[in-house]
């Protein structure tokens, strides 16, 4: 069963353009794009994790995927240990089965949601891992959990696989982009990605009778210090072109990582009144389903994943 899966990961790795840097490397000869990624599994770290939202398993957490390297290189990531491009990185080599073990050891704990996170690179990976999940009798819901630089004809081909979509959305103004995440066509490709993710999965997400997401969208929004003009801008983009009865969750978590200590605008936490500004315009847009974090959460968020466990 894992051989018939890895030969589809590698044969869709031959002419790697799934998402919108559509860099064409032939990753099974060595061929590395944007994302330095080779054909293998390659694992930052699979843990039960409870800091999502709380329709992801509520107190059960979820079985969260973290995939090392990312198609986006924002500088201030909270997890630039594993998603780092260039430079030393924490990553894992794991056969498949490996990797479905330990999914498998997690969620005879209970836990009925599995999640892939920055996985826009690692699309084949992917899929192997759910085709092999469910090939052993598993049934999770299987959630992507994304940058949101997504290329729309790439989710079309998931929409069978995916439940849930969680994507960032990060900027509507390209230079931000551009200077922070080194992606200055961000904005039309993350709004294309929603569109689409909410053209497969619609606008109202569908709860269990524990009030655990079993399909939807939730998009995620991290308010940056300084940057709360983009988070207007974000805000509005959403309401305009998509609806404003989507879920989103407002992200307050933002801390400086080693990388932007010294940045001149990164470098410090988000203000309570850039935060209420962001509040305010959510309120006055209609925005009224979703998750709106505390401010006081900043700094809670950092993971260590040189541990075994890195949220612990």
């Amino acid at each position: 069963m894992f051989e018939e899966e890895i030969e589809k990961m590698r044969a869709a790795l031959g002419d790697c353009a799934f998402c919108p840097w559509e860099c064409h490397v032939d990753r099974t000869k060595g061929g590395l794009g944007f994302c330095r990624s080779g054909s293998s599994f390659q694992i930052g770290a699979i843990v039960e994790h409870h800091g999502e939202e709380p329709v992801f398993g509520g107190g059960r957490g979820i079985c969260n995927i973290f995939f090392s390297h990312c198609n986006l290189q924002c500088i201030y990531c909270q997890n630039y240990e594993i998603s780092r491009n260039r430079g030393p990185v924490v990553e894992h080599e794991l056969s498949l089965k490996e990797i479905v073990v330990r999914v498998e050891r997690i969620l005879d704990r209970g836990v009925t949601h599995v999640g892939f996170v920055s996985p826009s690179h690692m699309i084949p990976q992917t899929r192997a891992i759910i085709s092999a999940l469910r090939r052993r009798g598993h049934r999770p819901t299987f959630v992507f959990n994304t940058g949101g630089y997504d290329r729309v004809e790439t989710l079309q081909k998931l929409e069978r696989e995916i439940d849930v979509y969680l994507p960032d959305f990060k900027y509507m103004d390209p230079e931000l982009a551009l200077r922070y995440s080194k992606a200055r066509d961000y904005p039309q490709a993350a709004l294309a990605a929603i569109r689409e993710m909410v053209r497969q999965k619609g606008i109202v997400p569908e709860l269990d009778e524990q009030g655990y997401i079993r399909k939807g969208v939730i998009v995620r929004h991290l308010v940056l210090p300084g940057a709360v003009e983009n988070s207007i801008r974000v805000l509005r983009a959403l309401a305009r072109e998509i609806s404003p009865e989507i879920h989103i969750s407002l992200m307050a978590q933002y801390h400086p990582t080693p990388p932007v200590r010294a940045h001149p605008t990164l470098s410090r936490p988000i203000t309570p009144e850039e935060y209420e500004m962001v509040l305010e315009e959510a309120e006055r847009l209609g925005f009224t389903h979703g998750f709106i974090q505390e401010l006081s959460s900043a700094g809670n968020y950092l993971p260590k994943f040189s541990r075994e466990h890195p949220f612990e």
